[in-house]
């Protein structure tokens, strides 16, 4: 292909240095498709600019979620894959996996290319793979049109404009959407200090795929592959719930024992509204009996309790995002001023001897046992 002289000489620029050469080909062939000169690659890539890495938590992709515009929908921990913990969460439009990367990992399921009315866009740039999850899973819901889901002009325009390209370069607008990157960059850990020092240790890298049932299928949505994968079918009266269980089991059950490295989330519809728009219809209804005073009791407390929630999880994200960093520097100033900055920094030194001398003790004693 006369493209290859171009993917050698993108493969070695920064911009591109995390992507494979068949990804390379296919956005550049993307590119000339569209009649862009395919050098401007390099260009392209760059003014994605950096995405930073986010945490796991429900209460992040919720806000996420509100803030580019989509209503009726939020982010739920599940704390287990079984019956009692998903089934007062239904519906659960799909899920959001956590787990920890590694190179040798196979997807499990069958490569399915380009599944008619599946969208799905591969992650081509680093760290993005959180929001790629969540606008994969967001965009292939079924039931979109029910009135009290919206997902809102920045995410219906960005369908719109890139649903007939091809997954790389779905994942090339979506890297380069400023409106979903500074959303996603908003939840940056504050660095508090920058040091020219390597760690003795790699951290490990981590990683968000997606499940969603669609059209009787369920799809696991890897931004990471090359095509969605599919991991179950569900039959007529079937929770997909039930047949992606396994699936995620099995996925899980490939690290050693004792891995805990896992985080599961549901896509649900906003339980507020739910509880709220039920105490209409009981009002509307007229009924007055034992059970239905009963009901309202249990969906009135039950607003409370998701009120408080999300007043928790508002706090929290304002902390995620607040830079503690000049707060920090006053507290040391005024301790070094009182002269009690050097006795609590050698008192602290002396805690952390004891304590590793009492573990290594410790770990002595096991080892002879």
């Amino acid at each position: 292909s006369s493209l290859h002289p171009f993917s050698m000489a993108h493969n070695r620029h920064p911009s591109l240095a995390h992507l494979n050469s068949d990804t390379i080909t296919q956005l550049e062939m993307g590119l000339e498709n569209r009649g862009i000169d395919s050098r401007t690659l390099p260009l392209i890539m760059a003014g994605a600019g950096n995405w930073c890495l986010i945490e796991s938590d429900p209460g992040v992709f919720t806000e996420i979620m509100r803030e580019v515009g989509v209503k009726g929908l939020e982010v739920e921990e599940l704390v287990a894959l079984d019956p009692v913990f998903y089934n007062e969460l239904e519906p659960i439009y799909g899920l959001i996996f956590l787990f920890k990367w590694r190179e040798s990992d196979v997807p499990t399921g069958i490569q399915v290319a380009n599944p008619p009315g599946v969208f799905f866009a591969q992650q081509v740039i680093s760290n993005a793979c959180a929001t790629q999850a969540l606008v994969n899973l967001l965009l292939n819901i079924d039931r979109p049109n029910e009135k009290h889901i919206e997902l809102g002009e920045t995410l219906t325009d960005f369908k719109s404009f890139c649903n007939d390209f091809d997954p790389a370069s779905r994942g090339l607008c979506l890297s380069n959407s400023d409106a979903i990157r500074s959303v996603h960059n908003s939840f940056s850990r504050q660095q508090l200090f920058e040091l020219d020092i390597k760690g003795g240790k790699e951290e490990d890298n981590y990683h968000f795929v997606c499940y969603v049932p669609k059209d009787g299928k369920i799809y696991e949505l890897d931004g990471l592959q090359d095509t969605p994968y599919v991991v179950g079918e569900v039959g007529e009266g079937v929770n997909w719930m039930d047949v992606v269980t396994p699936a995620i089991q099995q996925r899980i059950q490939k690290y050693a024992a004792g891995e805990i490295h896992f985080n599961l989330m549901a896509l649900v519809g906003d339980r507020k509204e739910k509880a709220v728009r039920r105490l209409e219809e009981i009002a509307t209804s007229g009924m007055e009996t034992e059970d239905v005073a009963g009901e309202v009791c249990d969906l009135q407390q039950l607003i409370a309790d998701l009120e408080e929630k999300t007043k928790k999880h508002k706090i929290e994200n304002i902390r995620r995002r607040h830079n503690y960093l000049p707060l920090i520097v006053e507290v040391l100033r005024v301790l070094a001023k009182e002269d009690k900055l050097v006795p609590l920094v050698e008192q602290a030194i002396d805690n952390a001897v004891k304590k590793k001398k009492a573990r290594d003790e410790s770990e002595k004693v096991k080892a002879k046992a």
